[in-house]
Order: C-alpha cells, then sequence, then structure tokens
C-alpha cells in the first residue's frame, strides 16, 4: 500500500520540527512495516489540535490531494491520534477519506480504523475525549503556574504594573531561547 503521513506540532518556539516529524514519521513507519510505504508527507508546523483540518495549511492540503482520484496514495497514517485530532474531528475526517476511497491507520487500532465497527467508533471517542481532556489539563496548568509566579515570585506576566508598582530586573528570563534573545525576567516592586 502507498501512504500519506500526517504529523504535526503546536509550538515551532518549544520543540523542534525536525525531530518531532522524525519521530513521527518512525512511529508510523513501525505500524505501517511489512504493509506498505509513505510516498506523501503531509506535516503542520504551529496549529494546534483543535484547529479543524480544513484550516491547516498541511491538513487541508492533505484531505485535497485525497479527493483527487490521481492521488498517488491508498491511505493516510497518523503516528499518534493527539497529533492529528482533538474531541470529535477524527471520525468526521476519517469519513471523509473514506468517501474518497482512503483509509485512515492509527497505532491505536494497530491499522485502518473501520467506522463500522463499534470499538473503533468506541475507541475514537476515548481517544477524542482523553485528548480534549489534555488540552483543558494543560491550559489550568498553565493558568495555574502563572497564578504561583506572580504569588510566590513576585513574577510580573506583562501589561502594565498595577498602581503603585514598578517592574524590577529579576535577572536572566528563565527561558533559554529567549534568554539568548536578551530577554529579562521582571518583576513587581515597590
Amino acid at each position: 500500500m502507498r501512504f500519506a503521513f500526517y504529523g504535526r506540532i503546536s509550538t515551532d518556539g518549544y520543540q523542534d520540527p525536525v525531530s518531532s516529524r522524525a519521530w513521527q514519521l518512525e512511529a508510523a513507519g513501525w505500524l505501517i512495516a511489512g504493509r506498505g510505504r509513505v510516498v506523501a508527507e503531509f506535516f503542520d508546523v504551529g496549529v494546534s489540535r483543535s484547529v479543524p483540518w480544513s484550516r491547516g495549511e498541511q491538513a487541508s492540503a492533505l484531505l485535497a490531494a485525497a479527493a483527487d482520484p490521481d492521488r498517488g496514495f491508498d491511505a493516510v497514517v497518523v503516528a499518534e491520534f493527539e497529533r492529528g485530532f482533538a474531541a470529535g474531528q477524527a471520525q468526521s475526517i476519517i469519513a471523509q477519506l473514506n468517501a474518497y476511497g482512503v483509509q485512515l491507520w492509527l497505532p491505536e487500532v494497530e491499522g485502518p480504523v473501520n467506522l463500522t465497527e463499534p470499538e473503533h467508533r468506541a475507541v475514537l471517542s476515548m481517544l477524542g475525549h482523553q485528548s480534549q481532556r489534555e488540552v483543558l489539563r494543560n491550559r489550568f496548568r498553565t493558568s495555574a503556574a502563572m497564578a504561583a509566579q506572580v504569588r510566590e515570585q513576585g513574577r510580573h506576566l506583562g501589561g502594565r504594573p498595577p498602581y503603585g508598582y514598578r517592574l524590577v530586573d529579576a535577572g536572566p528570563h528563565p527561558n533559554k531561547v529567549h534568554a539568548r534573545w536578551g530577554r529579562r525576567l521582571h518583576r513587581l516592586g515597590h
């Protein structure tokens, strides 16, 4: 079989697109080993999993390629559910691909997803909920960490300082990339 690979990372400033693409492609290769080879690659950088495929540059290009009867591939392989989908997106994308005669392969079902199988629909539903839960959990953790930095360290998170306070230097930025750019950490002072 001929496979198109789809992968994604959401933040290129905090993840290396080259190594992320490589590990995702390697994981996809393990899934399809002995059954086919990757002949096309689609990899979105800087696109959140919650963005619909129609709005991701590479995901939308993949859908357009799948719609072409002379597409050159028979199936799409995604190395990890969370790299391709959030919440309930998967079933509609899989149905769209199936309408074009293209299968979608996931490691979580150890091969092609079959929407007529109740077990596969259940797995997709569970993975979608888990993916959405991860997004919400990360959002909560980030907000909680930022509140703790303000409360415990007196860190300033941006914007104008509150009345009666001023910004004072608190050393190099803790993010090494930002520190290399010359950014400094600031905290509120009296």
